[in-house]
């Protein structure tokens, strides 16, 4: 792997896990008003960009905007998966993992050259 892939998955996890919080991290705490968390998660993700953004232009010296796409939406799950099972402590069912797997197998395939 070379060490702009390193360092474009290294971002993209970053700012995956910066927008889980963003987009999630709310959820357990439905007693701030709607607007207070609307405020909150856009500070959030606010870094998110600041990551996102040369991680996709340092990844595109080996990747595809296709390939990027697909390998920061399985970074994403992978990231949420964790969140999900720390955070939230929410079950995962099988079919959760099926869509997870399915969402590998097409990273796969879109890697292929």
């Amino acid at each position: 792997m070379t060490l702009d892939l390193l360092r474009t998955v290294g971002l993209l996890a970053l700012s995956s896990s910066f927008m889980t919080v963003a987009w999630y991290g709310h959820l357990k705490h439905k007693e701030l008003p709607l607007l207070a968390a609307i405020g909150i998660s856009w500070l959030i993700a606010l870094p998110e960009y600041l990551l996102q953004v040369p991680a996709n232009r340092w990844g595109h010296a080996s990747l595809s905007a296709p390939q990027l796409k697909i390998l920061a939406e399985a970074i994403a799950i992978g990231v949420f998966l964790a969140f999900n099972a720390l955070y939230l402590k929410e079950a995962l069912r099988w079919n959760h993992l099926a869509g997870f797997g399915l969402v590998l197998a097409g990273l796969t395939l879109a890697m292929r050259r």
